[in-house]
C-alpha cells in the first residue's frame, strides 16, 4: 500500500540533475530506488550562507511503495529526524453558512483581502456584492502608467492605490508573511492565484511573486470567477457612508457617491491603507478608531549586479537563483533613537521605484517588479519605525485617532514642494546625504544618470534635492546611523553612487479599526467586519488575502434569519419583524 511521506531539508548543489535528486532521497531514506513510487515538490528554497557553497533546499511529499508495517517502520528508524514526517493536511475546508441572508453581504474594497473574502463568500454561495472606488484593473493600469509617463493628469480614484486589485497590483507581488498563518489558509490562498492565472511554481518558491503585469491577470480572473459563482463585481462605486440603527448601530446599508443606497446587514470593510477619507467617514460616525504605529523613510536604488554579487559571489547570476534579494534591520543606539529601528521595506529586485501617491499635491514612493525582475536596479524602501507619540502634535486632539494620517500627509506634502510640485520624487545620493560628496546629484535638476551609472527609475523623474527638509529629524538620525552598518553587509550598499527617492510613507495603515476577537464585528458597530491592511489587520497580499477569507468566514456563521421592512428605512432595506 503506498504511502505518503513530507521530507524536508534535502539539500543538494546547484548544479544538481533531476538523476542526483533521486539518488539523494534513496540515500537519505536508504531506500531502493523502486521503492520511491513518485514525489512532488513541496517547497524549493536558497541556502546562501556560504557563498562558495550555495545549496537548494527541498522539500518533497514522497510516494512510496511500502506495506503498512515497513511505513511504520521506516518512521520508527527516522522518529528523531524532524525532517521525515506523515505529510499534513493542508486542505482548505469552507464553513458551512448559517442560513440564507436578508440582504446579500457587502464587500467594500478589491484588494486582496476585499477580493478573497468575497470569492469565499460566492464559493459559499452567498452571491456578495464588491464595491470598488476605482475603474477595473485595465483602465486602472492606463491611468497609472500614463501618469507615471507624464501622458496623464494624476486621477484620485485610479493610481497606485485606488482600482481593482488594490495597493499590491503595481508592487512586486510577494506571497509570503512574516505572520505565522495556518497553512490551509496559506494553501486555499496561492491555489486561488494559480486558478487565477498565476504561475505555478508560487506554490512551491520559498519566497513567491507574482509580478505587476501578471497580478493585472491574476484580479481578472479572480473577478471572472467571482462573477460565475453568483457575486457581482462593481467598478467607480465610491462609499460616502455607512447606515447605521439608530437603536444598536447594526449596519443597515451604504450610501454611494452620488446618492445610491445599498442594503446590507454585513459589510466586509476592505478599503486599503491609503483609503483617509474613509478613515474620516468613519470617525464622524462614531465607529471605533485607534491610531496605528507604522514606518516611513525613503527608497533605495542600488544596481542589481552589485547585490547579486553580495549575496551569491561567484554564482552570481546562475540560472537557478535568479536576482538576489536582501532583508536588512538596524536597531539604533544613538541617544533619542534607542527605540527606533530602521529596516529595509518591500524590497524589489530588478524593480522600479514607482509613484504611489493617492492624493493631489503629494509625493510618495514604492517600489514595483514584474515577474521577470529583469529591470537594471534594485530597490527597496528603508524606513524608520514611528511611534504614537510621534504622532500627537499632529492631531486634532492628544488621541486622535486620525493623527498618523495627518502626519503622513505633512512629510508627502513637503515632498512634493520640495521637488518641484510636479509630481517629481526628491532625491539624492547616499554619499551626499551621508555628507561624504556635494550636497546635490552630479548631473543637475532632471536627473537621469549618476556618475556611478545608477540611473534613476522613479517617474515622472527625480530631482536633485537635500532630503532632510522632507524627513523628521529623529528619521534622518537613525538612516545616517544604520547606512554604514548596512554597509558592513551588502558591501557597496552605501556607497556614494548608491541613490535615495523619498518619501516612502505607506508601509502600513495608520489606523486600526477594533474588532472583537471571535466574531471580528467592529466592537461598536455590529455587521462591520473591518478586514485587511487598511483596518490593520494584514502587512500585505497573502496576510491581507487570508483576513478576508476569515472574515468571509465569520460572516457565513453570522447570517441570522430575513428581516422584513420597517417603515423610515430607505428603500430597499429590512429589519427585524415586530
Amino acid at each position: 500500500m503506498p504511502g505518503v511521506l513530507r521530507l524536508s531539508e534535502l539539500k543538494l548543489p546547484l548544479d544538481h540533475s533531476e538523476a542526483d535528486l533521486d539518488e539523494a532521497i534513496c540515500r537519505r531514506l536508504r531506500l531502493q530506488p523502486q521503492q520511491v513510487r513518485g514525489r512532488r515538490l513541496v517547497k524549493r528554497s536558497v541556502d546562501a550562507r556560504r557563498k562558495a557553497a550555495i545549496q537548494l533546499v527541498y522539500s518533497f511529499d514522497l510516494e512510496l511503495e511500502l506495506d503498512s508495517a515497513a511505513e511504520t517502520r521506516l518512521l520508527a528508524r527516522f522518529r528523531s529526524d524532524a525532517h521525515l514526517k506523515p505529510s499534513p493536511d493542508t486542505r482548505y475546508r469552507p464553513v458551512i453558512p448559517a442560513g440564507e441572508p436578508a440582504c446579500r453581504p457587502v464587500v467594500v474594497g478589491a484588494g486582496p483581502c476585499g477580493y478573497f473574502a468575497a470569492l469565499v463568500l460566492a464559493q459559499m454561495g452567498l452571491r456578495p456584492l464588491l464595491l470598488e472606488r476605482g475603474p477595473a484593473v485595465k483602465q486602472r493600469t492606463a491611468a497609472t502608467f500614463g501618469f507615471w509617463r507624464g501622458e496623464r493628469p494624476f486621477d484620485p480614484e485610479a493610481n497606485a492605490q485606488f482600482g481593482e486589485g488594490g495597493a499590491g497590483t503595481f508592487s512586486d507581488g510577494k506571497l509570503y508573511s512574516q505572520v505565522s498563518e495556518p497553512k490551509a489558509y496559506q494553501r486555499k490562498v496561492l491555489e486561488e492565484l494559480v486558478a487565477a492565472g498565476a504561475n505555478s511554481d508560487i506554490l512551491t518558491l520559498h519566497h513567491p511573486h507574482i509580478g505587476t503585469f501578471k497580478l493585472a491577470t491574476v484580479v481578472r480572473g479572480l473577478r471572472r470567477h467571482i462573477e460565475q459563482l453568483g457575486g457581482e463585481v462593481r467598478f467607480g462605486c465610491r462609499v460616502e457612508s455607512l447606515l447605521l440603527d439608530p437603536l444598536d448601530r447594526h449596519v443597515r446599508g451604504v450610501e454611494l457617491v452620488g446618492g445610491e443606497f445599498i442594503a446590507a446587514d454585513q459589510i466586509v470593510l476592505a478599503p486599503g491603507h491609503s483609503a483617509r477619507d474613509v478613515f474620516s467617514m468613519l470617525d464622524g460616525l462614531g465607529v471605533a478608531l485607534e491610531p496605528k504605529a507604522f514606518a516611513i523613510g525613503l527608497r533605495i536604488e542600488h544596481p542589481q549586479p552589485l547585490i547579486d554579487q553580495a549575496r551569491w559571489g561567484a554564482a552570481a547570476g546562475h540560472p537557478r537563483l535568479g536576482p538576489a534579494e536582501y532583508k536588512l534591520v538596524h536597531h539604533c543606539t544613538a541617544p533619542g533613537l534607542e527605540n527606533r529601528s530602521v529596516y529595509s521595506f518591500c524590497m524589489c529586485p530588478g524593480g522600479l521605484v514607482v509613484g504611489a501617491t493617492s492624493e493631489a499635491g503629494m509625493v510618495v514612493t514604492n517600489g514595483m517588479s514584474q515577474h521577470s525582475r529583469n529591470e537594471r536596479n534594485a530597490n527597496s524602501g528603508l524606513v524608520v519605525t514611528v511611534n504614537l507619540d510621534d504622532l500627537r502634535p499632529f492631531g486634532r486632539t492628544p488621541s486622535d485617532p486620525l493623527a498618523g494620517v495627518a502626519f503622513q500627509r505633512h512629510w508627502e506634502s513637503l515632498a512634493f514642494r520640495l521637488a518641484g510640485e510636479r509630481y517629481c520624487a526628491p532625491g539624492q545620493t547616499v554619499g551626499a546625504f551621508l555628507g561624504r560628496t556635494p550636497k546635490t546629484m552630479p548631473v543637475g535638476a532632471a536627473h537621469k544618470l549618476t556618475q556611478g551609472g545608477i540611473q534613476a527609475s522613479y517617474q515622472p523623474g527625480v530631482v536633485d534635492a537635500e532630503l532632510d527638509a522632507c524627513l523628521p529629524d529623529f528619521v534622518v538620525r537613525a538612516l545616517r546611523e544604520a547606512l554604514p552598518v548596512f554597509e558592513q553587509s551588502i558591501p557597496g550598499f552605501a556607497g556614494d553612487d548608491a541613490l535615495l527617492t523619498g518619501v516612502e510613507t505607506r508601509t502600513s495603515s495608520p489606523v486600526r479599526i477594533p474588532r472583537d476577537v471571535t466574531s471580528l464585528e467592529c466592537v461598536n458597530t455590529p455587521g462591520l467586519y473591518p478586514a485587511g491592511e487598511g483596518a490593520g489587520y494584514a502587512g500585505g497580499i497573502l496576510s491581507a488575502a487570508i483576513d478576508g477569507i476569515k472574515v468571509a468566514e465569520r460572516v457565513a456563521l453570522a447570517i441570522t434569519p430575513p428581516r422584513l421592512h420597517c417603515p423610515g428605512e430607505p428603500a430597499g432595506s429590512a429589519c427585524d419583524p415586530a
